[in-house]
C-alpha cells in the first residue's frame, strides 16, 4: 500500500493548550490514519508460528482453479460409437476374411438380423445417432464408425482402427440379437476376453460393462438377458474383432434385446426407450471417465 503523506496545521488565534493540542493533532491523526489504512487503535499482533498466513492469488491463477460454469464433464475425450452392421449387403463385400484378433480372420461384415418391420442395422444406427448426441451434449468429441445407413462397409477390423488412431477414451459399438428360442429375451453386454491392449484393457471394458448394466436397470425396463450371460448379462468371447483388436481403449458390444422377441422388438421400436438408452449408456461413459 502507498503511504499517504499529510500535513496539518493548527488554526490561527486559538489556544496552543498542550493538552487540548494533543488531543486535536491525535483526533487529525486518527483521521488520517482511518483514510489511509482503516483504523486507528492498537497494532494487531503478528500471526503466531502455528497460523497460517494466507498469501495473495493472482487474478489469473484463480481462473485457473475455478472451474467455469459452462465446463463439461466429457470435455476433451473422445468417444466411439459403432453402430452395428452395414445398411446393405454384397456377398462379395461382406464375407471377405479379415483379420480378428489372435491371428484369426472372420467376414468382413453383413447388414444383421431383423425383427418384423425393423432391420438390426436401421436400429442400431438410429440409437448410435441418439447416443452420439447425448455424449456431444456433455463435452465429447464423438466418432461414428461409419456415416449413413445405406452403404457397404466398414469391416469389423476398421472399426477397432477408428478407436486406435484417434487414441478414443471409449468404444460403445451398439446391435440387437436374434434368438428363436421362444423365451429369449433382454439385453447383454459383450466384452473381450483377449484384447491387444491385454489385461489391464480388458478390466476397464469389464468395469464399463458393469455400469453400463446398472444404467440399463435405472433407466430401462430391458430385462437382463435370459438365455446369455446366467442371469449376468455379461457375455466373454474371443472372436469379437471390434474389440479384441483395440490397443488402449476400453470397449464393450452392446446386444441391446432380442429382436425376435416381440417384447423387446417393441422397446426397440419406442422412441422413448431408445432415448433412456442414450441416456443410460453416457451416463456409463461419463462415470468410467470422470471417476
Amino acid at each position: 500500500m502507498t503511504a499517504v503523506a499529510t500535513s496539518v496545521v493548527a488554526p490561527r488565534g486559538r489556544s496552543r493548550d498542550p493538552r487540548g493540542a494533543g488531543r486535536r493533532w491525535r483526533t487529525a491523526l486518527c483521521l488520517v490514519a482511518a483514510l489511509a489504512v482503516g483504523g486507528c487503535g492498537v497494532p494487531a499482533s503478528p500471526p503466531s508460528a502455528a497460523e497460517p498466513v494466507a498469501q495473495p492469488v493472482s487474478a489469473s491463477l484463480t481462473a485457473a482453479v475455478r472451474p467455469s460454469a459452462t465446463t463439461k464433464p466429457l470435455t476433451g475425450r473422445t468417444i466411439v460409437v459403432d453402430p452395428g452392421h452395414n445398411g446393405k449387403y454384397r456377398k462379395s463385400f461382406n464375407t471377405k476374411k479379415v483379420p480378428a484378433g489372435n491371428g484369426r480372420k472372420k467376414a468382413c461384415n453383413s447388414s444383421g438380423t431383423a425383427g418384423k418391420g425393423l432391420s438390426e442395422h436401421a436400429y442400431n444406427w438410429a440409437q448410435a445417432k441418439l447416443l452420439k448426441k447425448e455424449l456431444e451434449k456433455r463435452g465429447a468429441t464423438v466418432l461414428l464408425t461409419r456415416t449413413n445407413d445405406s452403404g457397404l462397409g466398414p469391416c469389423v477390423d476398421k472399426r477397432a482402427k477408428v478407436a486406435n488412431d484417434a487414441r478414443a477414451d471409449l468404444l460403445i459399438s451398439i446391435h440387437a440379437d436374434g434368438n428363436y428360442a421362444k423365451k429369449a429375451r433382454g439385453f447383454h453386454i459383450i466384452v473381450s476376453k483377449t484384447m491387444a491392449g491385454g489385461s489391464e484393457l480388458e478390466k476397464k471394458s469389464k468395469q464399463l460393462a458393469k455400469l453400463v448394466r446398472a444404467e440399463l436397470k435405472e433407466h430401462t425396463s430391458m430385462p437382463r438377458s435370459t438365455y446369455i450371460g446366467r442371469g449376468t448379462a455379461l457375455s466373454p468371447r474371443s472372436d469379437i474383432a471390434t474389440l479384441n483388436l483395440l490397443k488402449r481403449t476400453p470397449g464393450i458390444m452392446m446386444e441391446m434385446g432380442n429382436m425376435r422377441n416381440s417384447k423387446d422388438l417393441k422397446l426397440m421400436k419406442s422412441k422413448a426407450f431408445r432415448k433412456q438408452v442414450a441416456v443410460a449408456l453416457a451416463d456409463a461413459a461419463e462415470q468410467t471417465l470422470t471417476s
